[in-house]
């Protein structure tokens, strides 16, 4: 087993440092990063010392990650849009955006494979998921429909209410009125 990446050996703060200053800086000026760095692990009292090649190569890993994600949560974004999703899109976008970047991740290592290099695991995953993040388009449309059909019967129930109260007011009998009232609310007097 090969010995661990000394990127991989940075605390998670000055890891997390190093990644948002990968984003700030453009992924480049690898010199001045690696001098930077070095300079806060001293100053931490760590002996580490990290090299401009080897946070290159974390650099261009952490590119193509955060590229991935960008794009990942364009499409995400473009077709919760096209199927009027917003709104749970903002309730569940962590978790959205994890499964669609694996997804997009997947995807993309796939399509540049050929013929039996192809693993047929990794596509029956990634087909599971995406049919499970489409099943919960599924089970939002059934609560939409729940909820147009409340606003229906409340809308009914109210219209109801206002009929009876007028045909009351107008002197018709008791039953005539829960005739009209039943026939509303779409049940049997």
């Amino acid at each position: 087993m090969p010995p661990p990446r000394k990127v991989d050996l940075l605390p998670a703060e000055l890891r997390l440092w190093l990644q948002e200053e990968l984003k700030s800086r453009g992924f480049g000026d690898y010199v001045a990063l690696a001098d930077a760095l070095n300079t806060r692990l001293e100053e931490d009292g760590l002996e580490l010392r990290i090299g401009k090649s080897a946070i290159h190569a974390f650099g261009q890993e952490y590119e193509h990650f955060v590229k991935a994600q960008e794009q990942a949560s364009a499409w995400a974004a473009g077709w919760m849009n096209d199927n009027g999703l917003e709104e749970e899109a903002k309730r569940h976008n962590v978790l959205f955006q994890m499964i669609t970047t694996l997804a997009f991740k997947v995807m993309q290592s796939q399509m540049m494979k050929e013929g039996d290099e192809i693993d047929a695991r990794e596509l029956h995953f990634l087909g599971k998921m995406l049919k499970d993040v489409m099943s919960s388009s599924g089970i939002r449309e059934k609560l939409m429909e729940e909820e147009r059909e409340r606003i229906a019967r409340e809308t009914r129930e109210r219209a109801a209410a206002t009929v009876e109260k007028h045909a009351r007011s107008a002197g018709m009998t008791a039953e005539t009125v829960e005739g009209i009232k039943a026939e509303i609310l779409g049940v049997s007097a």
